[in-house]
Formats: C-alpha cells, structure tokens, sequence
C-alpha cells in the first residue's frame, strides 16, 4: 500500500490540506482524520482519540472476513468478486461503522500483484471520497450487523502446493502467492521445491 499514499498525499496537499505520514501510530500528532491503511497492528483508544475520524479499509463484507489478508483468502475460496470496505476504526479489530463499499470483479487470471494493484486504486478513490464529502459523510456511517468471521495470518506453509492435484486445482492459491516473499512450494522425495508464477498477459491480444 506504501506505493499509492504518494498520490494521495499530493492530492490532498494540492487541495490545501495538512498531511502527515507515519509508519508507528504512536509517531502521529491530534488531526481531523486519520487513515489507517495496511497497519497491521491493533489501536488503542488513547492513540484513535488523537483524531476526530480514524479510517481503515478492508478488502471484505464486514463483519464477514475480519482479520489478515480478506482478499487473498477469498481468491483461494474461488471468489471474484472482492467487496472493499471503508469504515470507521475501533480498538475492537475491524468492528467499527461502515460509511461506503465497493465491488472489485476479477475475471479469474489476475495474479497478486494485478490484484494489488486494483485494490490499491480502489483504497485511494475511497479516501478521497472519504475527504471530499466529510464531515457531512459521517453522518451516513451504519452499524455492521451480522455474525463475524475472522481470517488468520497467512504463513508460509499456506503456499504449499498440493501435486497430487490438477494445476486447475491449484490455480486460485498460485495467483495469490508472492514470487519473493511467500512463494508456492511443495515436497517431494525428501526435497522442497519453490515454484514461480509469471503471467504472460491476456494471449487473445497477441492474435
């Protein structure tokens, strides 16, 4: 998510306001709004109450899919279609009010990085929705409503490829896997094997 905040910032400057990045909530003086994007630890009230709005946006129909990595888990259950959630912080992990969602349709070829790469535009254009309609847009926020359901951290063992399953079967867990960071791995023979994936495009364009 670091990649987007640029633009965000330069928007949100050119528009006259003060902005301030930090990577440590602890770092961030009192303000109007604070955006927690990709902060993957829990806020305590003393630090949310520094501002007047705290955000976060999570890739999921809230309160379905709170916890790490929404979209990732969602991709290997086989779904496409991809709710991203804007909504109000709260020290409960992703519990707060919801102000505005959208839907991200992948046709089911994307690998991470295309994926990321859409969900970050979507993360921006829901911040700056966020700040051009406020403060009137924290009157539209509603209550999540429903059971919840939580997602673990993803561990390296989760990129463990099945061979003895169809390559079809193992798809949706290859286009989620980080070629670097989490590669799809599996065993064989007393031997670990570590498997890249590299799209080469829609070939329906190259014809």
């Amino acid at each position: 998510m670091n990649a987007f905040i640029p633009d965000l910032m330069i928007t949100w400057i050119c528009e006259g306001h003060e902005v301030r990045w930090a990577h440590d909530a602890s770092e961030l003086p009192e303000g109007d709004i604070c955006f927690y994007l990709s902060y993957g630890k829990i806020v305590k009230d003393t630090l949310l109450s520094r501002h007047s709005n705290n955000l976060v946006v999570h890739a999921s129909d809230l309160p379905k899919g709170r916890g790490w990595s929404p979209m990732t888990w969602k991709i290997i259950e086989g779904e496409n279609e991809i709710p991203v959630t804007l909504f109000e912080a709260a020290e409960t992990v992703d519990s707060g009010p919801l102000y505005k969602q959208v839907i991200l349709s992948f046709s089911g070829g994307e690998l991470l990085s295309e994926m990321q790469q859409v969900l970050g535009e979507a993360i921006n254009d829901l911040c700056r929705y966020f700040v051009q309609e406020y403060p009137d847009v924290i009157h539209s926020a509603i209550p999540q409503y429903g059971e919840a359901t939580y997602y673990p951290r993803r561990r390296p063992e989760d990129s463990q490829i099945d061979i003895d399953c169809p390559l079809k079967y193992n798809l949706n867990l290859l286009r989620t896997v980080d070629n670097e960071k989490y590669p799809a791995w599996f065993e064989y023979n007393g031997r670990r094997y570590i498997l890249q994936i590299i799209s080469q495009g829609d070939l329906s364009l190259n014809k």
